[in-house]
């Protein structure tokens, strides 16, 4: 039985939701993991324990290898994603403050809606334009609001912008990717491709594994587990079934939620100007996944039935 296209968009709107909350949480796990464990340690711990979460569920459902035509963008975003994004970002937040890492890295969905219109030929509609408009506003505040530690430095904003350009062309690689395979493959060996990439840092998460106390450790099993085999597995169900830029501005949302969190989870008291902040990005993102009412066609005028002979 085929899915109701209103079945279908609902999934995938939830899917979407659920990546951004997971996303959201990361943040937290990796501020705390990120004091015992380095970059790329913390980056391959989290890798391989989503490849034994997701390779344990394609054994159980029998999932076969990707097609041959699905390798090249399975492999792109692999390294770029998986891999460079997860490194940089980690590398990034130890040396700029969190505002400027948030306000650098969500430059990302930017990226993605014009990479995405570039190479794959999404549209651009203007609901996405202003709603990615809005929500940067949003981010741009809770950036601001954030930046008042210091410790900024070149090399930190640097690694985050280069952790925005990973994400985003590993979002574009990932689409066509999703047309030729499941989203459960295409996660599970683009994990697997970037956690080869990251078997560099081997002997530093052996190292910084033996000395780390228990809860930094359960961090790095819990950012394996859920931030990435179940949220970038729902990410990718909703990739297949919406274009790359809409899916993009969706995690617009994540600045507002890492907030929420930090105040709930932290004690961290948000701001005016955080809260108005955080406002700004989750009303973007529901502009941009809105879509126009549809408008009844205009009747036009009757038409008289022409008149039998002279008048």
């Amino acid at each position: 039985m085929m899915k109701r296209p209103g079945r279908t968009e609902a999934l995938a709107v939830g899917a979407a939701c659920v990546s951004v909350v997971l996303w959201a949480s990361a943040f937290v796990s990796i501020r705390s993991a990120g004091a015992a464990y380095s970059p790329g340690a913390l980056a391959l711990g989290r890798l391989l324990a989503g490849v034994l979460v997701l390779g344990a569920i394609c054994v159980v459902r029998r999932e076969g290898l990707p097609p041959r035509g699905a390798w090249p963008g399975i492999a792109v975003s692999g390294v770029l994603w998986f891999g460079v994004y997860m490194v940089a970002l980690n590398w990034g937040e130890q040396r700029v403050d969190a505002g400027t890492a948030a306000l650098v890295v969500n430059i990302g969905p930017i990226l993605v809606a014009l990479l995405a219109a570039r190479v794959l030929g999404d549209a651009m509609p203007p609901r996405l334009v202003a709603g990615m408009a809005v929500s940067f506003a949003g981010a741009v505040a809770v950036g601001l609001s954030m930046s008042g530690n210091g410790g900024s430095s070149v090399l930190g904003v640097a690694l985050c912008l280069i952790a925005a350009v990973g994400y985003a062309a590993g979002v574009v690689a990932q689409k066509p990717a999703l047309g030729r395979a499941g989203a459960l493959q295409v996660t599970t060996f683009g994990c697997l491709v970037g956690a080869v990439g990251c078997l560099p840092f081997a002997g530093q998460l052996v190292r910084d594994a033996s000395q780390a106390p228990v809860s930094a450790t359960l961090n790095v099993v819990y950012l394996g587990v859920f931030p990435t085999a179940l949220a970038f597995t729902t990410w990718a169900y909703a990739l297949a079934r919406t274009t790359a830029g809409r899916m993009g501005a969706t995690t617009y949302a994540v600045p507002a939620l890492v907030v929420l969190m930090s105040w709930l989870l932290l004690g961290e008291v948000p701001g005016a100007l955080t809260l108005a902040g955080g406002a700004l990005c989750l009303a973007g993102v529901a502009v941009s996944r809105s879509r126009p009412r549809a408008t009844a066609p205009v009747a036009g005028p009757e038409r008289l039935p022409r008149s039998q002979g002279a008048g």
